[in-house]
């Protein structure tokens, strides 16, 4: 997901500006380090606005941390309403194991969950050795969510 642009690559290899129009996301927001996934969540929001898609069409939820992220993800791929999904969360290493293991298991489940339903997901879990690295990828990520969602969400139409 690092530095998604605006644009994809048709059959043709030309670009086209991502359109988020008639596109209905999901996203599920952890709030441990709530200051972080809140900023996270700004600029995925606003990202998605950018590329058209409509407010309304933007479910938005949160669980209490990371590990509750995939299963929202698949309370809402069960639904079907949702052309994408997006993850956001923040992980901070501290001093034991338990950094690599929510980090580990995090991510493995959001896979599980894009490829048991076969919905993309842009994972915008940050995974960051302390808080100021959070900072310093908060604003970007979220705006690369949007855009990955909306890419992907295209590209799984297209490939139906």
């Amino acid at each position: 997901m690092r530095n998604a642009d605006q644009s994809q690559t048709t059959g043709g290899g030309n670009q086209a500006a991502l359109d988020g129009r008639d596109l209905r996301i999901g996203i599920v927001q952890a709030r441990f380090n709530t200051a972080i996934t809140d900023r996270l969540a700004q600029d995925c929001v606003a990202e998605l606005h950018a590329l058209g898609v409509a407010p309304q069409h933007i479910r938005h939820m949160t669980v209490p941390g990371a590990l509750e992220i995939a299963l929202a993800l698949n309370a809402l791929a069960d639904l079907e309403e949702c052309d994408a999904l997006i993850a956001l969360g923040c992980i901070v290493r501290g001093e034991t194991y338990h950094f690599e293991l929510v980090a580990n298991e995090s991510g493995a489940g959001v896979t599980r969950v894009s490829l048991d339903h076969g919905i993309p997901i842009a994972n915008a879990i940050l995974t960051v050795e302390n808080e100021a690295q959070a900072w310093a990828r908060a604003a970007e990520k979220g705006r690369d969510a949007a855009r990955v969602a909306v890419e992907m969400a295209h590209l799984m139409e297209d490939l139906s």
